[in-house]
């Protein structure tokens, strides 16, 4: 039964189900891509990025941070010194199958944030603060367009075992609505860890995916997700990234690289 920071979700039909991934007919589609985007609030794409490239980095990734073993400060200072700020992380978040889609599909010249994040959950690190919990991303946003786009992208194959990001099914639209009203002027911080307990209040799915290397997920800003707990007996890698267009308002506050000031 997949969990997330502990809590059970309920796998009934009402409350639980699975990504639709973009199907083929549609992958080139804009307009289509589109309406699917604003009806659904993410789009799923299957095998965007070429396995090669995903591999490699992840193979990266590790022959970097593995050296240090259990070493948490040793981890860190690897990560937000090496990783973070290096060329191949810069590479791989801007190579052409992402920035050349995002600039296909935003119909003109993006902007990627710098602040971009690799997500490392390793088994038996479940419990309240280790997965990401519910929230949306504007919160964090609120300084510059809430147009901007998400990439969640699992570095490796993550089947729902390795803890890979969820989707509460529709709630961009409840957002969207209490955002627009003035209601849900939300401070910048997650909802709840409480995942089935916000599936019964928006009376809604978390939906989940067995994620292959080479998958997308792109959400907006008001779309709510959550990380699952991982389960397996491997470590679930991933990495956020944020594009939106070059003439949009940028908020200035997320444009340096990740430090080890913030949240692991």
């Amino acid at each position: 039964m997949p969990t997330s920071n502990g809590y059970r979700l309920d796998e009934s039909a009402q409350r639980f189900g699975r990504l639709v991934a973009v199907p083929e007919r549609e992958v080139r589609d804009r307009e289509a891509l589109r309406a699917r985007l604003a009806r659904d609030g993410y789009l799923y794409l299957r095998g965007l990025l070429p396995v090669a490239e995903v591999l490699t980095f992840r193979r990266y990734y590790f022959s970097k941070v593995e050296p240090v073993g259990d070493d948490l400060a040793g981890f860190r200072r690897v990560l937000f010194g090496e990783v973070v700020p290096g060329a191949e992380y810069a590479a791989f978040c801007s190579q052409p199958a992402l920035r050349g889609w995002f600039e296909w599909f935003l119909g003109g010249e993006t902007f990627l944030h710098k602040r971009k994040i690799i997500r490392r959950t390793r088994p038996g690190e479940n419990g309240i603060g280790t997965a990401t919990q519910a929230h949306y991303d504007l919160v964090y946003l609120r300084e510059g367009t809430d147009q901007v786009l998400s990439a969640w992208i699992p570095l490796g194959d993550c089947p729902v075992t390795l803890g890979g990001l969820t989707y509460l099914e529709g709630s961009h639209h409840r957002v969207l609505r209490e955002e627009a009203e003035g209601r849900l002027k939300r401070p910048a911080a997650s909802i709840t860890a409480d995942l089935p307990g916000l599936a019964e209040e928006y009376d809604a799915r978390w939906l989940v995916a067995d994620y292959e290397a080479g998958d997308v997920v792109i959400h907006t800003a008001h779309t709510i997700h959550a990380a699952l707990d991982n389960v397996s007996e491997t470590t679930r890698l991933s990495t956020d990234i944020r594009y939106q267009r070059a003439d949009a308002p940028v908020d200035e506050r997320w444009q340096s690289d990740w430090h080890d000031r913030d949240n692991l």
